[in-house]
C-alpha cells in the first residue's frame, strides 16, 4: 500500500510514523508514507495556499489551485482520495477494514478556517475522528494511518485484531496477567481454569456486558444485526 498525505506542516510527522509496529510495516516494504507539502503547487509568486473567503469572515480559507494541482500529479488509477474535516462521516473500525484494501491512499488535511468548497468534488470519502474540532487535518491523519496499516497483511497476526473492539459491535473482553493476586484483586477463576470453551464464554459474556453498560449505541447495533 502506498499513503500520501497533503499537509502544510510534515515536520508535525517527524516520529509519528518512525516506531514501533509503523516503522516495522515501513521497512518490511508493506507500506510507502509519503508526506507531500502542497505549498510547493502553488502558483502565488510567495506559495500563498489560503485567502479571504468570499463574503467576509474570520481567518483564512484553502485554496483550491495547490490542492487540485497537487492531486492531479500524484493520483493514479488506484487512488481513493480522503478529505479529513469535522463535518464528515464519523470514522470507525468498518472504514479501518474497508481502506486497508485499497492500493494507494491519499488524504488530505484540511487547516485555518476550513477550505474552498470546490476541493470536496475530489473527495471519495470526507472522514471526521469525532466530534469535536482540530487546528488542522494532521493528527486526524495520523489516526486513520495507524488504524489502517495495523490491518495490512503481515503487519501484525490476523487473530490479533480479529478479537478487538468494535469488531461484531462489542468492545473487547477484559485481559489480566501475572500476579494472580494484586492488591487484594484477583484474576477470574475461569481464566485458571484451562477449559477453554468456559474461557471463550467468559470472555464473550464479558464483552457484552461491557458493551451494554459503556456503549449502548454499539450493544443496540449487535441486537439489531442478531
Amino acid at each position: 500500500m502506498r499513503i500520501d498525505i497533503l499537509t502544510l506542516f510534515p515536520d508535525m510527522f517527524m516520529g509519528a510514523f518512525e516506531h514501533s509496529i509503523l516503522r516495522r510495516a515501513q521497512d518490511e516494504g508493506l507500506v510507502e508514507i509519503h508526506l507531500v507539502d502542497f505549498r510547493k503547487y502553488s502558483l502565488d509568486p510567495h506559495h500563498k495556499v489560503d485567502d479571504t473567503p468570499y463574503g467576509g469572515g474570520c481567518g483564512m480559507v484553502l485554496s483550491a489551485q495547490p490542492i487540485f494541482d497537487c492531486i492531479d500529479d500524484i493520483r493514479t488509477e488506484d487512488s481513493k482520495i480522503i478529505l479529513l474535516t469535522p463535518d464528515g462521516v464519523c470514522y470507525h473500525q468498518k472504514f479501518a477494514y474497508d481502506f486497508s484494501k485499497e492500493k494507494h491512499l491519499i488524504l488530505i488535511c484540511g487547516h485555518y478556517e476550513g477550505f474552498d468548497e470546490r476541493i470536496r468534488t475530489l473527495a471519495d470519502f470526507e472522514i471526521s475522528i469525532g466530534d469535536y474540532v482540530l487546528t488542522g487535518g494532521e493528527y486526524a491523519s495520523m489516526v486513520l494511518v495507524d488504524s489502517i496499516v495495523r490491518l495490512l497483511p503481515g503487519v501484525i497476526r490476523e487473530e490479533s485484531h480479529q478479537n478487538e473492539s468494535f469488531n461484531h459491535h462489542l468492545l473487547d473482553y477484559p485481559s489480566y496477567t501475572k500476579p494472580r493476586v494484586y492488591r487484594e484483586m484477583s484474576v477470574p477463576d475461569v481464566l485458571l481454569s484451562g477449559d477453554h470453551k468456559k474461557i471463550a464464554k467468559y470472555r464473550i459474556d464479558e464483552s457484552i456486558k461491557r458493551t451494554k453498560l459503556r456503549r449502548p449505541d454499539l450493544y443496540k447495533e449487535m441486537v439489531d444485526d442478531a
